[in-house]
Order: structure tokens, then sequence, then C-alpha cells
């Protein structure tokens, strides 16, 4: 991914913290010469010094079959705004798009075991919906056996993590203060996330 300098996310944790907020995510896949993409739900889990990015397919999937012994990128990116040259100082200006994005590279291990696929799925739905866990909880195990033979779980550890915040920071403090005044009074959910993130770049 192209990070100018000024553009970097660095902070470990932080990236963490915004691909666990935005886990819905594009998992892409060089099938052949052809990029294969699929969007999935992710658990990220640290354990000791690794991240971990845990998933499943569906088997009917084919893209399930093509994860292993190749490096496949994992795309987090959620809010974005469009960015007006009307909030600039100079009237020669053009518009742009701020936005956060993180791309996490790695091979996938196929998770086998039963159990470990219960134990992936129980913890997705505590992440997703804990209002349905209970009632999953009561489901027949012979139905949640027959599930899990319709899915390909799989875990992928970390080899490379890029992540990039353009919030305009090449801006002036005039120009960014105007962005994040417009976006802040927007209906749009995107934009005010946006601003927010702008925002915290100040303190």
């Amino acid at each position: 991914m192209y990070i100018p300098s000024f553009n970097r996310f660095e902070d470990r944790q932080e990236i963490i913290a915004f691909m666990q907020r935005y886990s819905f995510a594009t998992i892409v896949t060089d099938v052949n010469g052809i990029p294969e993409a699929t969007h999935l739900p992710f658990l990220i889990k640290q354990k000791n010094d690794k991240l971990l990015l845990i998933s499943h397919f569906a088997k009917a999937n084919l893209h399930a079959a093509q994860v292993l012994d190749k490096i496949s990128l994992v795309i987090f990116t959620e809010p974005h705004a469009y960015i007006t040259p009307k909030l600039y100082e100079k009237e020669e200006s053009v518009p742009t798009w701020n936005y956060i994005a993180v791309h996490a590279y790695g091979k996938a291990i196929i998770i086998e075991r039963e159990e470990q696929k219960a134990d992936l799925l129980q913890h997705t739905i505590e992440q997703y919906d804990t209002g349905y866990l209970e009632q999953y909880q009561k489901l027949p195990a012979d139905f949640k056996s027959k599930m899990m033979k319709g899915i390909v779980a799989f875990e992928i550890e970390v080899t490379d993590l890029q992540a990039k915040k353009k919030l305009s920071q090449n801006r002036t403090e005039t120009e960014r203060e105007n962005i994040i005044n417009s976006l802040s009074q927007s209906p749009d959910t995107n934009e005010k996330e946006i601003a927010a993130y702008m925002a915290k770049l100040k303190h």
C-alpha cells in the first residue's frame, strides 16, 4: 500500500483496535494470476507476540480451497469521507478523500478439529450477537455439527502489517479545522467518524 510518511499509522495497539472495530474485512488471494476476494467477519486475536486473524468460508466457496500455501491479503477499512476543496484556504485546490486502511498479510492454516470450529463460532457469536448466544447454546448438537460441516475455518498469522491514516495531515491547521467542523455536522456516519479520528490527531 502506498503510504506517504505523514500518513503512516504506526501504533500497533491502535492498529489492532481499529481492526477489531471494523472487523468485517476482505480477504484477497491470487488464484492463477487473478485476485479472488471474499468478504468475511474476522476475529482478531493477540497471542504472545503473534497477531492472528480467524474466520471461516462457506465450504461451497471455491476461494476456501485456494488459501493454503499462499499469502493472502486481508483489508480492513471502513470510515471514509470526500473532502471538498471549498474547505481549503487556496482556491487552486482539488478534491480528495480521507480514510483509514489496514492491510494484513499472511498464510492461512485450515482449522480441522470440530471442537476448534465450535470454539470459533462461539467466539464469533460472542463478538457480534450476544443476544443470540443463549438461543445458539440450546441448539441440538447434531444440528451444530451438521452446520460446521458446511464451513472451512481458518487462521492467519500476520507476517506483514501495513496501516495508513489519510486524514489531511498535510493541510494547514485552519483547513483541518474547517474539515473537522464540516464533517462533524454531516448526517453521514462515515463522515462523522472521520472527523472524530481527525480530532484525535490534534491531541
